[in-house]
């Protein structure tokens, strides 16, 4: 029998279909762990591969592309990691038995909920190490890395791989029609450093359709040697009454091997919406097909376009304004009602008692209010004070996101705190759907994303955004340096300033400093005046994040009135003082739209410091 590589310089060699789309055309439900089924339904697994075998496919990929630890930790499956993985390897040469073909071990990429922590490279290490072992231990053919977005992330798999002394290794790359990674790299810089890392064969999957499939490749030089490989999807999918479905028919696809082994593919299979009528008519237009072995990129004529442009910048920016003098923030909310004019009133007075700029929530503790988008343009129309939006994930899909971003982008808005959001239902209207398509991390990532030029799919914008990102750090935990592990994660991804929430302990004010001082970035200390014993009760058993020591509020019991509101005040300054000798900046929060007291902190702060 002839060798894979033999093959694959032959002819052009026909790929499997998608696994997740044919097990749910056949029953299982989405949402389902699809390893697991490696062990419930080792029939219905066979069945799936022996008919892609018998429609002509000789590449066969494991039930394994998230048998890693972390995935199957959700469904408490992670100790029967080795167990899945190697029944999915027998399943899959069972089904091929003494046909001709190969069994490839197949591992996708480490997807995180947009709600958990990041997980760092040395731990994703260390997961892909136990997947990668167990699969080599089980005697595939080849490994099959299988719609990567990040190259950092497959250039570390194929290390990991080449050490574990893996030689036959399949590197595939989601891209979208831009041709460009999340992480940044075009498919053609992607692909040369695939193979100078050790890819035997690089390609891409899990992405486009046939006909964006074919216009990618047609910029990807070839070289002798060189293996390309193609597993499109059966289009866009369509969401009706419950389900998804793809529209490309298997006739559309056999259409179109030619037009694959024209731009030089030599592993042709396919992936989302694809089943084995759609590989049987590929495998028998392919039989009378050779790939081409070297071709220069085409070069698909583009309009001519001008050169990216920055957008227009109405904002000074916060951080060149740090380098000159203290600067004062104050955070005051939109109304909760379609009744503007105190919210103004208010805007003003925090501009003349010396605030440079006013930062607006978006409907935090998730209460609704008027967007802060609207809000920040009543700002400019009545102040000159920097505003800088919060935008949190919790309300908007990613589609929504990055249109809103953009939009504040052509107006000039540049400076943004990005929040995960307080869940819906803790707010007033807890029958509204969280969304948190991203986390924090994940809006930061794609605010610095937009500020290179590229939306979230890797499209060119044809302009740049020049957002001056924001990221939140809690103090008041008792997991303080976890706390500082997040920070450090948000500031890999892209922030340049922080925001914490309030503070009511000197000691803790002292603490933070001395832990992010070494970052090196702005820190804005949330400062809030306490209104009176009621007001401290309520922010320290029933506000996330925020805790008011026993003693304060014990004061306070013993007030009434303004009394126990010029405690709140006096007590503020102190903790302003002290915040402004070490960080140079201060961050007010109003509370509860009193904004005539955030006036007083701010007005005595401000006189403090000039004198």
């Amino acid at each position: 029998m002839a060798t894979l590589i033999d093959r694959l310089n032959e002819s052009l060699l026909i790929g499997d279909g998608a696994l997740g789309t044919y097990l749910y055309s056949l029953g299982i439900p989405r949402g389902y762990c699809i390893e697991e089924l490696s062990l419930s339904h080792p029939d219905l697994l066979e069945k799936v591969h022996r008919d892609y075998i018998d429609a002509g496919a000789k590449i066969i990929r494991t039930n394994t592309a998230e048998s890693n630890a972390y995935h199957l930790s959700f469904f408490k499956l992670e100790k029967k990691l080795k167990e899945i993985v190697s029944r999915s390897v027998q399943l899959a040469k069972k089904a091929l038995g003494s046909r001709e073909g190969w069994i490839a071990g197949t591992v996708g990429p480490i997807w995180t909920k947009p709600t958990e922590s990041p997980i760092d490279m040395a731990t994703r290490q260390s997961l892909y190490e136990e997947l990668i072992a167990s699969l080599i231990e089980e005697g595939v053919d080849l490994l099959f890395f299988e719609t990567f977005t990040e190259l950092p992330e497959l250039l570390l798999v194929l290390d990991i791989a080449r050490k574990k002394g893996a030689e036959k290794l399949f590197a595939f790359i989601a891209s979208f029609e831009e041709g460009k990674l999340s992480s940044g790299e075009t498919l053609g810089e992607a692909f040369s450093k695939l193979r100078l890392a050790g890819a035997t064969l690089v390609g891409i999957n899990g992405a486009c359709g046939v006909q964006a499939s074919i216009h990618l490749l047609e910029e990807i030089e070839l070289k002798a040697g060189d293996f390309l490989g193609a597993y499109p999807n059966a289009g866009k999918p369509e969401f009706y009454d419950g389900t998804f479905t793809y529209s490309a028919s298997p006739s559309y696809f056999g259409e179109n091997v030619a037009r694959f082994a024209e731009e030089g593919v030599c592993l042709l299979g396919g992936d989302y919406g694809t089943e084995p009528a759609h590989i049987a008519a590929m495998a028998q237009r392919a039989a009378t097909i050779k790939p081409l072995k070297e071709k220069p990129p085409k070069r698909r004529p583009r309009y001519l376009v001008s050169e990216q442009e920055v957008l227009p910048q109405i904002e000074p920016s916060l951080l060149d304004l740090l380098a000159l003098k203290p600067v004062f923030m104050v955070e005051y909310d939109s109304p909760k009602t379609l009744a503007i004019g105190k919210f103004l009133e208010g805007v003003k007075a925090i501009e003349k008692a010396g605030a440079d700029a006013i930062t607006l929530a978006d409907n935090s503790l998730a209460i609704l209010r008027i967007s802060n988008f609207a809000a920040a343009i009543h700002v400019r129309r009545v102040s000159k004070m920097i505003p800088i939006l919060h935008v949190a994930c919790r309300d908007r899909n990613l589609l929504g996101l990055q249109s809103e971003l953009m939009g504040l982008g052509t107006l000039g808005f540049r400076h943004i705190l990005a929040l995960t959001g307080d869940p819906a239902k803790s707010g007033d209207h807890p029958g509204a759907t969280s969304v948190y398509d991203l986390n924090s991390v994940g809006l930061i990532r794609l605010l610095a994303s937009l500020n290179r030029g590229f939306n979230a799919a890797g499209k060119d914008l044809k302009g740049k955004t020049d957002f001056i990102i924001g990221c939140a750090f809690n103090p008041n935990t008792t997991q303080f340096e976890a706390q500082v592990k997040k920070l450090e994660a948000k500031l890999a991804a892209g922030a340049q300033f922080v925001m914490t929430q309030p503070v009511f302990d000197i000691q803790l004010i002292k603490k933070t400093y001395n832990y992010l001082k070494p970052l090196g970035i702005p820190v804005f200390i949330g400062l809030m005046p306490l209104l009176n014993y009621r007001n401290a009760e309520f922010l320290h058993n029933e506000v996330p994040g925020i805790s008011i020591p026993e003693a304060v509020r014990e004061k306070l019991k013993a007030l009434d009135g303004e009394k126990a509101t010029e405690l709140g005040v006096g007590f503020a300054q102190l903790l302003g003082e002290e915040i402004l000798s070490l960080f140079k900046c201060v961050y007010l929060i109003t509370p509860f739209l009193r904004y005539d007291i955030s006036v007083r902190l701010l007005e005595l702060l401000y006189s403090r410091k000039k004198s």
